[in-house]
């Protein structure tokens, strides 16, 4: 029989690699999921069966599950996937936490291996359980998005995470004397969690879901440390290292240091604009944009959450149809943190069948920048801030932003003159070159698709 299991295990682990490798294309990632879906199911399974629990159980758990599962996919909008990503982080991290005290409470006289697994479990589901709730309450609204600051936090967080640390060392020499030291630990890591993500601002919230997942993962490794389960292992490490991988991505687009994340407070500087902004906000109508983008030989789409707010992918695909048989390339300028997840724009713009070679990152896109005729912004706003390029005093300043200030003429689409999530003003819409064209982005897609159609049919 651990013959059979080993196999299984060594099948799901393989099915995981190659599910995650699949991922990293837009057009094979939707096969990639169900890939890695059925590796973790198998996993399940065996690990059941192995268990001795009945198949009746089984079968009402897959069920169970399922029915979930479906629900959440079918009812989550896509607005807001990001604090589902956040809950389902913070679900694994208390998963984790709550492996490694049942676990404890069966074997108190853990040896020292096993005793600290236990301890790296709840320490680190703990973090990403209460961390996570706080990410969720932030990208929901239901926290404010600004950082939430107090004197000598970074000393608190410090003198938490050593004492913690210190309760570790005690709990892995003598864990069948340490129950209250252990229920401290979990109470100081939670707390922990809460005071390493408040300061963080919500414009970097794509990043910390990105370190909450990888958290996840290790916690995840560490439970299956604790009941010797190898693909655990297997499935925590790959989310844990696939986890900080992304999060060094999305830091070097955000211009932020790893420890600058590792230690939280970053997006949170408090300085003095030195830029005045000046000039008035230009408005269009939908009727004029389209008689420039009829003229148009190029033209880069820049999609941001307001994308997503208004459903507004598959009229920007529609639209980009119609400029491309008009004559004009047509490409989507992908900033990494766009959104409120890492690939969110990507995950939106798949569901619309946009081509994966359509698809351009910052650095490709910015040193062309000034020879295309129209940038259409729609909803982003942060990350074509020209602030983060020219005034030393925003909070931005020095992250890599797309230059859509440098096309010849830039149309924004929003409903208003408000602020993105990160609360700083945007003197791109001020710019000689920008047109702002207000209201719901897809109504004024549509009116062009519309207006484009009228004309083709004339």
């Amino acid at each position: 029989m651990s013959g059979f299991i080993n196999i299984a295990y060594i099948v799901a682990s393989v099915l995981f690699i190659y599910g995650l490798k699949m991922l990293g294309r837009a057009d094979t990632a939707r096969r990639g999921n169900l890939v890695s879906a059925s590796g973790m199911s198998l996993a399940i399974v065996v690990t059941l069966l192995a268990s001795g629990l009945g198949y009746v159980w089984i079968v009402v758990g897959l069920v169970v599950g399922s029915v979930i599962g479906v629900l959440a996919a079918r009812t989550v909008q896509m607005t807001q996937m990001p604090e589902m990503v956040a809950l389902l982080n913070g679900s694994g991290g208390l998963a984790s936490l709550l492996v490694g005290w049942a676990e404890y409470a069966r074997n108190p006289q853990a040896d020292e291996f096993t005793a600290a697994a236990i301890f790296l479990a709840v320490l680190i589901g703990g973090v990403t359980f209460t961390g996570s709730l706080v990410a969720f309450g932030k990208l929901s609204g239901r926290i404010e998005g600004k950082p939430i600051q107090f004197t000598n936090q970074q000393l608190i967080n410090i003198i938490i995470l050593g004492g913690t640390v210190l309760i570790g060392i005690i709990f892995v020499l003598f864990p069948q004397t340490a129950f209250l030291l252990f229920l401290v630990a979990i109470l100081a890591a939670m707390a922990l969690g809460v005071l390493a993500v408040i300061p963080i601002g919500g414009a970097d919230m794509p990043i910390v879901v990105s370190l909450l997942n990888s958290y996840s993962g290790l916690a995840a490794s560490m439970a299956g440390f604790i009941i010797g389960n190898n693909v655990l292992i297997v499935a925590g490490s790959l989310v844990g290292a696939s986890g900080l991988i992304l999060t060094n991505i999305m830091c070097k687009a955000m211009n932020r240091s790893l420890a600058n994340v590792l230690f939280s407070g970053f997006g949170a500087v408090a300085t003095a604009s030195t830029v005045k902004i000046e000039g008035e906000a230009k408005p269009i109508t939908a009727e004029d944009a389209y008689f420039i983008l009829e003229a148009a030989s190029s033209v880069i789409f820049v999609p941001g959450y307001g994308m997503a707010v208004a459903q507004a992918q598959h009229a920007v695909r529609e639209l980009a149809d119609l400029l491309m048989a008009n004559g004009a390339e047509v490409s989507y300028a992908i900033h990494p943190v766009a959104g409120r997840m890492p690939g969110h724009m990507n995950v939106l713009l798949a569901e619309a069948n946009v081509p994966y070679e359509q698809l351009v990152e910052p650095d490709d896109v910015n040193p062309t920048m000034d020879v295309v005729d129209v940038a259409v912004v729609i909803g982003a706003n942060d990350v074509v801030n020209p602030a983060a390029r020219e005034d030393e005093g925003s909070p931005l300043y020095g992250m890599p932003i797309i230059n859509v200030d440098d096309a010849r003429t830039v149309f924004v689409l929003k409903r208003g003159m408000s602020a993105g999530f990160s609360g700083v003003e945007n003197p791109l819409f001020f710019k000689e070159n920008t047109r702002m064209l207000f209201g719901d982005a897809k109504d004024s897609l549509s009116t062009l698709v519309s207006e484009f159609k009228e004309a083709l049919a004339a």
